[in-house]
């Protein structure tokens, strides 16, 4: 007999399904963890859990933390923001300008292939080892993606409705913001999540650089101290924080790009 009501199925399935993903990865960690040789360095996954909540009250350094998570967020929010603000008017000027793009293509194709973790020494060097140098890594980590999608959305809006836009008389600023812009939103939102995920990644190689709070700090703290429940915890934390932005980035991407939505 088939659902009465397919619609609710098909929101409740997945649920459903990841649910019991979870249990058994679970199932199967604290299997594991039971091993005499595996569990002194493993801790089964109550254990992590229960630190995991425990921190909120207990202090893990000088903080608890929902204080550790605070200031992985600012950085990660500051150097995000720089990269937005580079990223997308770098991409549309060189989807949209022939000369702009001859000016920045060469530069940013040299930059592009360099992984986030290779700007740590410049950055330590032109910044010091505070907050600036932390802000800078997660920035250039994030800029690549923003400005790759924006340009290809840029690039790539649809013909007919530039050609549209052209017969019905609009000039080229008219074009930039009524048709390009719109049409290349998609690719810029998706740009956004997916440098996000990246920037939010790259927040525990910035708190490498001299810092005694954040999500990544817990994680390398436990690993001088050979605390391999700390460790679990911190990464717990960035997990179950990055998947929640994950979320509020995808109900952010329905509300605004509807029309663009396709079996989600």
């Amino acid at each position: 007999m088939k659902s009465k009501n397919p619609l609710l199925k098909s929101k409740i399935e997945p649920w459903v399904y990841g649910t019991i993903s979870v249990a058994i990865f679970l199932f199967i960690w604290y299997l594991v963890s039971l091993s005499d040789r595996i569990g002194t360095f493993f801790p089964n996954p109550f254990i992590v859990i229960k630190q995991f909540f425990l921190s909120f009250t207990n202090k893990i350094g000088r903080d608890t933390m929902p204080v550790h998570i605070l200031y992985s967020l600012r950085r990660v929010g500051t150097g995000y923001l720089l990269g937005v603000l580079i990223g997308i008017p770098l991409g549309l000027i060189m989807a949209c300008s022939k000369l702009g793009r001859a000016i920045f293509m060469p530069c940013f194709s040299i930059v592009r292939p360099i992984p986030g973790l290779a700007w740590i020494p410049l950055a330590i060097i032109w910044f010091g080892l505070g907050e600036k140098s932390k802000y800078f890594l997660i920035c250039m980590t994030a800029l690549v993606g923003i400005t790759i999608q924006t340009y290809y959305g840029a690039l790539f809006v649809d013909k007919t409705l530039i050609g549209a836009g052209k017969m019905l008389g609009a000039n080229k600023v008219q074009l930039f913001f009524n048709v390009i812009i719109p049409g290349a939103f998609p690719n810029i939102f998706a740009g956004l999540q997916g440098s996000f995920a990246g920037a939010w990644c790259a927040v525990i190689a910035a708190e490498m650089i001299r810092s005694d709070q954040g999500t990544g700090w817990i994680i390398f703290n436990g690993m001088n101290y050979a605390n391999t429940a700390q460790v679990l915890v911190g990464m717990l934390a960035i997990g179950l924080v990055g998947f929640i932005i994950a979320e509020l980035l995808k109900a952010l991407e329905r509300r605004l790009c509807r029309w663009n939505i396709q079996g989600k």
